[in-house]
């Protein structure tokens, strides 16, 4: 079965208790429920636990996800992740702890009764249905009178551009056009949270950026609550309002994305979401909230920092590749300075890649604008370089 969901006639109730009504406006531009103590979440995973066996796939997760969200669950393979997700939509249950839609308690409650829909990676389309059949299945099975689920098929058809294919059978359409129809299904019923569990895998990299933008156009204009799973970083950051980072089983951090890139907790988030250089020292100094570090390969830099260090502790300085400057000319300050000789340049158009070695032998990487109109670069391989970077520009981890 392609889809779980609950019958319309019975719709959620709100976290303040009335029913759920239709959700036609976007959020505003300060779209932050999770900031407002007065809100309540719409989804809330409650110390939830999954063992299978001996293995624990999930552990001890508490999450709150807020009405209207486009929520992102995000992580490697064999992380959590989906189980997350499966448990929510009814097809597997927590060992521990309990899963609360609108202020309800739904746990026990089968796939059916659930007040949500769900996408599956391989969209689960029926091959002798048309777009249209695929589209009312689900209302057909609620026993929807025939010209209210018309009306509700039509709707979605148009919101995702299917008009023009509704006769069609699954294999005359494209991986795009198959998409939208496994996603309109989910959304003709109109439910309170869509969940997306890999739901663009199957495209390519073209499609599946284009696909991204699609998807948030339709949740601001539904208003409906998403949530997705996926393993791809730069899909999690184009779509999701929040992000949390998971990793065998653990919740990491949970945050906008943009506090995800540029304020990650650990190195392994600082890792994971995008390309770092991650420099390992001692705390030499504190003052002024910033610090001093010695660095391992012998070099001093010096970084503002929200984390509380002290002397003599070991931490690690995040660069991300394009806070760090590249040039021949050495920089006037010797602090946040690190001479090299360029091993690799990759061009990509708008911008260059830059790996230099340094003597001590450690690889960094730094980006270029290439504002020039020109396929000649400033610098090339195996050209003397010096690396630096301003005070604001490193983030301080302590794990």
């Amino acid at each position: 079965m392609s889809v779980a969901t609950a019958s319309d006639a019975k719709p959620a109730a709100s976290p303040s208790g009335t029913k759920a009504g239709p959700r036609t406006a976007a959020p505003q531009s300060g779209f932050a429920p999770w900031k407002d103590p007065a809100k309540s979440p719409i989804v809330r995973f409650e110390n939830v636990t999954k063992k299978f066996d001996d293995f624990v796939a999930v552990k001890n997760v508490t999450l709150d996800i807020y009405e209207r969200e486009f929520f992102a669950l995000l992580g490697p393979s064999g992380c959590g992740k989906s189980t997350l997700l499966r448990m929510l939509a009814g097809f597997e249950r927590p060992t521990e702890g309990r899963l609360i839609v609108a202020g309800n308690d739904i746990t026990e409650l089968p796939p059916c009764e659930r007040p949500l829909n769900m996408m599956f990676q391989s969209y689960a389309l029926f091959p002798h249905m048309t777009v249209e059949g695929n589209i009312g299945f689900g209302l057909r099975q609620e026993g929807m009178e025939k010209a209210r689920m018309a009306e509700r098929v039509e709707e979605a058809m148009t919101m995702l551009e299917l008009r023009p294919f509704a006769k069609r059978k699954p294999h005359q359409l494209s991986g795009g056009q198959q998409q939208r129809v496994a996603l309109a299904r989910a959304i003709a019923k109109k439910p309170h949270i869509v969940l997306l569990d890999e739901p663009l895998g199957a495209l390519d990299k073209k499609l599946r950026q284009q696909a991204q933008f699609e998807l948030m156009r339709i949740q601001e204009t539904t208003g409906t609550t998403f949530i997705i799973v996926t393993h791809d970083q730069e899909e999690a950051m184009t779509v999701a309002s929040r992000i949390a980072v998971m990793d065998k089983g653990d919740l990491v951090q949970v945050a906008t994305p943009g506090d995800i890139y540029e304020n990650p907790k650990t190195r392994y988030i600082a890792g994971f979401i995008g390309d770092v250089n991650a420099f390992e020292g001692t705390v030499s100094a504190v003052c002024d909230g910033c610090i001093e570090i010695d660095a391992k390969d012998g070099y001093r830099f010096k970084t503002r920092s929200s984390e509380p260090v002290t002397v003599g502790q070991q931490v690690w300085l995040a660069l991300r590749p394009e806070k760090i400057r590249i040039g021949h000319d050495q920089p006037s300050s010797a602090i946040n300075a690190i001479p090299g000789k360029v091993e690799d340049v990759g061009y990509l158009g708008s911008i260059s890649h830059y790996h230099v070695r340094t003597a001590p032998g450690e690889r960094i990487t730094a980006l270029r604008a290439n504002s020039a109109h020109t396929v000649e670069r400033p610098i090339s391989w195996e050209d003397q370089v010096w690396l630096d970077w301003p005070v604001d520009a490193g983030v301080v981890l302590t794990r």
